[in-house]
């Protein structure tokens, strides 16, 4: 990986440079950046202050003069010509950059200068954007020409827009006629107004309005462009990855982009694409170990953020609880991503910890989505449904787009046994849009398969688990309720639990049990007790009491005293464990412990039965060939 003192001031600089750009167009998230500048050591952070700008980045690829900025739509008649290749997973590991790639272009500062002549409009403007008076926005700057001000007015009449609709929408709340989606004409005529603009802020605008639209190709190429233009953009990464829909597309991605793959750029992306894919692996905790050494961004809240989700999605919660812990020593009231550790802390039954951070943020802001979603895990730890359900319902309308809190909802209703309001709200969190389907959150479509099985529903029940499965081919829960869902049906469903055994637990015997039962009831007796000593095997290595496993002990030694050359032997070991235990199945271990003394004396005696046999058929044959005398007869 490149470190990042080789280019210490480009990056400080980029930083500075891209918090004013932002912030002066009110892209606040972007703005944000300002604590991964303060995560750089002060003493990188002020050499940098007395430094030339030249080169804004330090690529492999040359910067390019932005006149005339590149076009990839004038090189091909398909608008989407940088994405030829995009469903097509790489060779190789370390992806090499693609021939449609968009050169790095560095940013137009010169028109500052412009700015300059427009400062007083630019300046009341911001003051009544920062207030949240979009409306005021565009009379403001009308008649300016700089791209700050053009950005500023299709900027403020979206967010306009979007929140008449959303009100509009929410009129409908809990009623059948309610659209999938808000529904916003206006986007439109702004897309119209943007669509031939090569300025990488309206590029950006352009990527977010073909997303509403459900062109997903075209707004990627959208927000690559804009990337190439102003990497330092994050609001444009955000989007980008908005767009992937799984790790192979992500993969084929890589290349496309106007930075190498060891940029910090890149690989923040890519660490914040696979988490919100939920399909994070070791190597992007390894990424994040790289970006916060010493040499890189040692302090930065938001990389260790991204290594806790992680952490979490590789289900390994107590190093992810640990992570916010050392977070929270450090930013004790930062609610972004608070969520995320209530997940946490609800799945590890964490009633005190949760309770108490509940109670804490509730007077933080109450008016949060992650916070609604911290309280409703809250009230369901504690068996109190309906108040979860009113939290993440709450959540939903301060965010539709928080699509986590429509799952966490079906949840609950599933605990109450209302399955078509469940699935209903698992219906939400699956459709992003009347066009578009939400392929990142396996969540929702277990829940809607768990929704469709209480209603004995089973076909349905394993459509969804199969696309739950495709999405999380290694949950060993998404494979047993395959399982369970082909049993139902009167199918075999061995190979779904032996699937499930491959990322199971060694430990676990649960699943073993299942298949020594089918196994059972397909009369196919010597696998079912194989899985059977396995849970013995098992049950012993882990010293668990006899009570967990004396059924398979029980199994185990039937199907010995049955078969011909059973082993008695075992079969006498597992029935003296379970009579000498407490389990219920002792009166049932005794009588079969019986049966094998029984077994094992008639063995006995036929056995030196059948050896005097042999010894006097040997010695018949010696005498024979006179090798030793005939045994005496009697006169």
């Amino acid at each position: 990986m490149t470190n990042l003192t080789h280019s210490d001031t480009n990056v400080v600089q980029d930083l500075r440079d891209s918090i004013r750009e932002c912030t002066s167009r009110g892209l606040l998230f972007a703005a944000k950046w300002r604590v991964l500048l303060l995560s750089i050591p002060a003493s990188r952070r002020h050499v940098s202050h007395h430094t030339n700008r030249q080169s804004t980045f330090s690529t492999s690829t040359p910067a390019r003069s932005r006149s005339p900025r590149p076009s990839f739509v004038d090189e091909s008649p398909v608008p989407t010509q940088i994405l030829p290749q995009l469903s097509q997973p790489l060779q190789s590991s370390a992806p090499t950059r693609h021939p449609h790639a968009p050169l790095l272009a560095p940013f137009d500062y010169g028109s500052r200068e412009l700015d300059a002549q427009e400062e007083d409009s630019l300046a009341t403007a911001r003051i009544c954007f920062e207030s949240k008076e979009y409306s005021r926005v565009p009379a403001l700057v009308v008649g300016c020409v700089s791209p700050a001000a053009r950005f500023m007015s299709v900027y403020s009449r979206f967010l306009v827009s979007e929140h008449s609709a959303i009100s509009e929408w929410h009129k409908f709340d809990a009623s059948r006629n309610q659209p999938v989606e808000p529904i916003n004409d206006t986007i439109k005529e702004l897309l119209r107004e943007v669509v031939n603009d090569t300025d990488p802020f309206l590029l950006f605008l352009k990527a977010i309005f073909l997303s509403r639209f459900s062109r997903r190709e075209e707004a990627i190429e959208a927000a690559i462009l804009s990337i190439a233009g102003f990497p330092w953009n994050w609001s444009s990464w955000t989007l980008l990855s908005s767009c992937i829909r799984d790790g192979e597309e992500l993969t084929a991605l890589l290349p496309l982009l106007p930075l190498p793959p060891t940029h910090p750029l890149v690989q923040m992306f890519q660490i914040r694409t696979l988490n919100e894919l939920q399909n994070p692996s070791e190597n992007e905790i390894a990424l994040c170990d790289r970006l916060l050494e010493l040499e890189n961004y040692p302090g930065s809240i938001w990389l260790m953020i991204q290594r806790a989700t992680a952490l979490y999605h590789l289900h390994d919660f107590g190093q992810a609880e640990a992570q916010f812990d050392r977070i929270f020593a450090l930013d004790p009231y930062r609610i972004d991503d608070i969520d995320i550790l209530s997940n946490i802390l609800y799945v590890t039954n964490n009633r005190l910890k949760l309770t108490k951070l509940a109670n804490e943020f509730l007077a933080v802001d109450k008016n949060r989505p992650e916070v609604c979603c911290l309280v409703g895990n809250h009230y369901s730890l504690r068996g109190e449904h309906i108040k979860a359900i009113k939290y993440f319902r709450r959540a939903t309308q301060l965010d539709r787009t928080y699509l986590s809190a429509w799952t966490l909802m079906g949840h609950e209703y599933v605990e109450i046994k209302n399955s078509h309001a469940a699935i209903e709200a698992y219906r939400r969190a699956v459709s992003t849009s009347t066009l578009d389907i939400n392929r990142k959150d396996y969540r929702a479509w277990y829940g809607l398969g768990q929704a469709y099985e209480l209603l004995n529903m089973h076909e349905y029940a394993l459509h969804y688990y199969q696309y739950a499965t495709a999405l999380k081919p290694y949950d060993v829960r998404l494979w047993q309720a395959q399982g369970m869902c082909y049993e139902e049906m009167g199918r075999r469903a061995v190979e779904c639990l032996k699937r499930a055994l491959i990322p199971a637990d060694p430990h676990e015997i649960t699943i073993n049990l299942m298949l020594a039962r089918i196994y059972r009831d397909l009369d196919e007796h010597a696998e079912a007790v194989a899985y059977h000593r396995r849970v013995v095997e098992v049950c012993q290595s882990d010293l668990r009491p006899v009570q967990d496993y004396a059924k398979s002990c029980l199994e185990v030694a039937a199907y010995q005293l049955k078969i011909p050359d059973g082993d008695l032997l075992l079969a006498q070991d597992y029935l003296e464990r379970v009579a000498a235990s407490n389990a219920e199945d002792v009166d049932r271990a005794v009588e079969m412990l019986k049966a094998v003394h029984i077994a094992m004396q008639t063995r006995i005696r036929s056995t030196n039965e059948e050896l005097g046999r042999v010894l006097n058929m040997l010695a018949t044959t010696d005498a024979a060939q006179g090798i030793i005398p005939p045994p005496p007869t009697n006169q």
